[in-house]
């Protein structure tokens, strides 16, 4: 094709709240990779053909999904966590959501929403700031002006619901989730990070891992996270386990994050988090991907751009008291709902 002959690399693909249009090359192909963008966004394949062969191909990776018990758990668990907003709906779409798309429906969606006046442009590598101006003036000079929209805010539910989902499967998919009252642009973010890390995102370091896996072994790897954005903040994780053990396992769950909020950390684990986020950072800077990668995140969420070295400061200097006041402060977190894909005539 015209950009493999060039080694050139031009995609895109949907986030949960954004759009991207990625766009590679080397210095020397990079003019002609801007060329073939602007080519592609002056004529896009906007034809019947083109469309019924992508609704081919994301149906048949929705059909696969049907027994795809992750998949299924998540899904459910999302629609209950987030249950009447955006959120709850399948990020995929559905068999008979992607039948009905129409061409108008692609055209009328991609003239609303993408608009030189809500694009975050981010250019590195060999280049100046002159060209990367002049490069990104070209491309946006083709978008129109689009209503700006706000982000919803959605709050997960705290009803504490548990869901059990009849498949034919020989364990247990468990999928949680709790709400998590903490705002995207808060400044006690490397507090999060700490508690999240120890929680259920460090592996063998957290606590559920420790609680569950190490000592229990009921399970191979159970993770947790707290994930923050513009349009929610909330705990999710999951594990699978033993039909025989689901119960035990959903349980300790709750259990581990109760302690978690009661207690708090220790200060060997505030030590040794330390040494782990302020060691591996230079892991996270490595290409210049990761680069990019952060310094539209710092921009999309208000941050300054040198927010990485701030918070590292932070987390070096933080006290045991301090996280753990922040620990305790999110009770919310003990809030739980869970979505359990089980057999359940089996399920002793």
């Amino acid at each position: 094709t015209k950009l493999d002959a060039h080694a050139v690399d031009i995609g895109s693909h949907v986030g949960r709240e954004s759009f991207v249009i990625e766009v590679s090359a080397l210095k020397s192909e990079f003019p002609y990779a801007v060329e073939r963008l602007i080519e592609l966004l002056k004529d896009p394949n906007y034809t019947n053909k083109a469309l019924e062969q992508i609704k081919y191909q994301k149906i048949g990776w929705l059909k696969q999904k049907e027994s795809d018990f992750d998949y299924i758990a998540a899904s459910k668990l999302r629609a209950t966590l987030f249950k009447g907003s955006a959120l709850a709906k399948p990020y995929d779409g559905t068999v008979d959501s992607i039948k009905g798309l129409k061409l108008d429906d692609i055209k009328q969606f991609i003239t609303t929403h993408l608009g030189y006046n809500n694009v975050i442009g981010v250019v590195g590598g060999d280049i100046s700031v002159e060209e990367a101006q002049t490069y990104l003036t070209q491309i946006l000079n083709l978008f129109p002006k689009v209503p700006t929209r706000e982000v919803e805010k959605v709050t997960a539910s705290a009803k504490k619901e548990t869901l059990l989902i009849d498949e034919d499967t020989k364990q247990a998919y468990i999928f949680f989730g709790a709400p998590f009252h903490f705002a995207y642009n808060d400044k006690e973010q490397y507090k999060a990070k700490i508690a999240e890390y120890l929680l259920g995102g460090a592996g063998f370091g957290s606590r559920m891992m420790e609680e569950i896996r190490v000592k229990r072994g009921l399970t191979y790897g159970v993770y947790a996270s707290l994930r923050r954005t513009k349009s929610v903040s909330y705990m999710s994780g999951y594990l699978q386990t033993k039909l025989s053990t689901q119960d035990e396992a959903k349980d300790l769950i709750q259990s581990v994050v109760d302690d978690f909020i009661k207690n708090g950390i220790t200060q060997k684990e505030l030590d040794d988090t330390k040494k782990f986020l302020l060691g591996s950072e230079p892991l996270r800077t490595e290409t210049l991907s990761q680069r990019l990668g952060r310094a539209y995140n710092d921009y999309y969420y208000d941050r300054p751009l040198d927010f990485a070295k701030q918070q590292l400061e932070k987390i070096e200097s933080v006290t045991l008291e301090e996280v753990n006041s922040f620990i305790k402060a999110h009770k919310e977190l003990s809030d739980i709902t869970f979505s359990i894909v089980t057999k359940k005539e089996e399920k002793k």
